[in-house]
């Protein structure tokens, strides 16, 4: 049995990539900023890879007290196993209460790593993190393809750990006043177990924005039915300024990409403004776009359930809709530029 009591504070994975805190780590750290305060511990930001000067500043500002840095050639890219030695041998010699991951690719595949070596539980994918009254981590994640929502404790095991999706927490304003101490590690690594080498990257060339970012998205289910209905969305996005998603049903069809889908098995978003063109509204669906600050639906049927969370519902064929809505934003656009 451990002694719980040996075991404080929380701790977050700062994931960076080519130099860059990716926004999850912003938003991983500021729930634990909120968890933390209400148990009276302290936050610590693991922070890997190699050319990291400035980034723990931002992690400081962020709501990190103590930033742990691993500066190491062999971090400079992600490599499941010198990653994994790295968090395991801070973690267990830092003994945090509580351990954040987001559910990144990288996340995804760090965390269960961590589990198996730390022989501690891992609950994925979660939405909601809140503490009991024993200071055990609620940990909030659906269930049963998004129909169920199940809170998972780990009642004899520390660390807690769970990832978290990215856009799921809010961001909390920097704080550039903090002040905050970084702590240089060094890790001793066992190089022979490093079996893996990364021989060469290659970067997709993307010029759309991850819709997880994106301030307005236009997004389009199944009663968008074809490439040409994708078009409509488009031309409407440009509009806007936006970024077109979509639903599940969409991406099964080889309409549109993976990484435009939002829902349960996509992405998670909290754009400004969530148009949905001929989304019923599906559970799944529901649990990747229902925070966003303002949605507007449109769709043929007036019971679909996206109206239960819309602020602003027409009943209507978006085929027609659309192109009218399209036509007089331009004709606007027009008027301001002339």
């Amino acid at each position: 049995m451990i002694n719980k009591a040996d075991y404080k504070g929380i701790m977050v994975f700062a994931e960076q990539r080519a130099g860059v805190v990716q926004n999850v780590a912003f938003e991983l750290i500021g729930k634990a900023r909120e968890l933390a305060d209400s148990i009276n511990e302290k936050v610590t930001a693991l922070l890997l890879g190699h050319g990291l000067e400035g980034l723990e500043k931002e992690l400081i500002a962020a709501g990190a007290d103590r930033v742990l840095v691993v500066d190491e050639p062999c971090l400079k890219d992600y490599i499941t196993e010198p990653y994994a030695q790295a968090i395991a041998h801070l973690i267990t010699e830092n003994k945090p209460e509580i351990v954040l991951v987001g559910a990144t690719t990288i996340g995804r595949d760090l965390g269960p790593r961590l589990s198996a070596r730390l022989l501690c539980g891992l609950t994925a994918d979660c939405t909601s993190l809140e503490v009991g009254e024993d200071r055990g981590l609620l940990m909030t994640r659906p269930a049963f393809g998004g129909n169920l929502m199940a809170t998972i404790v780990s009642k004899e095991h520390r660390p807690q750990m769970s990832t978290v999706r990215p856009g799921v927490m809010r961001q909390k304003e920097r704080d550039y006043s903090r002040s905050g101490e970084v702590v240089k590690v060094t890790v001793p690594f066992d190089e022979s177990k490093f079996k893996v080498k990364l021989i060469k990257k290659v970067i997709e060339d993307k010029n759309k924005i991850d819709i997880t970012e994106a301030h307005v998205l236009v997004s389009g289910g199944r009663g968008v039915g074809t490439t040409d209905g994708f078009e409509k969305l488009e031309a409407l996005s440009l509009c806007l300024n936006a970024e077109v998603s979509s639903s599940r049903a969409m991406v099964d069809a080889g309409l549109i990409p993976h990484d435009r889908q939002v829902g349960q098995t996509g992405k998670t978003v909290r754009p400004d403004l969530y148009l949905a063109c001929g989304i019923s509204g599906a559970i799944q669906h529901l649990a990747g776009m229902e925070e966003s600050e303002y949605i507007i639906a449109i769709n043929k049927d007036k019971f679909a359930p996206i109206f239960q969370v819309s602020d602003l519902g027409i009943v209507g064929d978006l085929h027609k809709i659309i192109p009218v809505l399209t036509a007089k934003l331009q004709a606007e656009q027009a008027k301001t530029k002339a």
